[in-house]
């Protein structure tokens, strides 16, 4: 269990809907995957940019993602969006994500993903590699 934790605010627009004027629920998981991204370079201080070149990976794979999608949220709301590693393993680590609107919580996220590296006897290919302590230590 880890203790950083990354909040962002999002105002919700016309393209994140439906003709409804509801997210379409794909879109839940275009805002996970961009509050992962903002958590790593909060805790590790590094850009998304420059992330796989400062740690020698390809990137953190997505390998799996879950949605509970409690409340509806539309056009216009301004939400929070709170993203933490709730676990990391050898390679691999989870997220999870509370997007909070008008004061509730209206959607939980759940990501798994991999510390991803070229495979040096196929660079085309990809495998995990471990997670470094210092980055895992970096999360609290």
């Amino acid at each position: 269990m880890t203790t950083f934790t990354f909040k962002r605010t999002l105002r919700i627009a016309w393209g994140d809907c439906d003709p409804a004027g509801i997210v379409f629920n794909p879109r839940f998981f275009e805002f996970f995957d961009a509050s992962t991204w903002g958590l790593f370079e909060a805790a590790l201080g590094v850009s998304q940019h420059d992330f796989a070149a400062a740690y020698g990976i390809v990137g953190i794979a997505l390998v799996d993602a879950r949605g509970n999608f409690m409340k509806p949220v539309a056009f216009g709301d301004t939400v929070e969006i709170v993203s933490r590693v709730s676990e990391f393993r050898r390679a691999s680590f989870d997220v999870e994500h509370r997007l909070i609107n008008k004061g509730d919580v209206s959607v939980e996220g759940r990501e798994t993903r991999v510390w991803a590296v070229r495979r040096a006897d196929d660079p085309d290919a990809i495998a995990t590699a471990p997670i470094p302590a210092d980055v895992i230590a970096k999360f609290g």
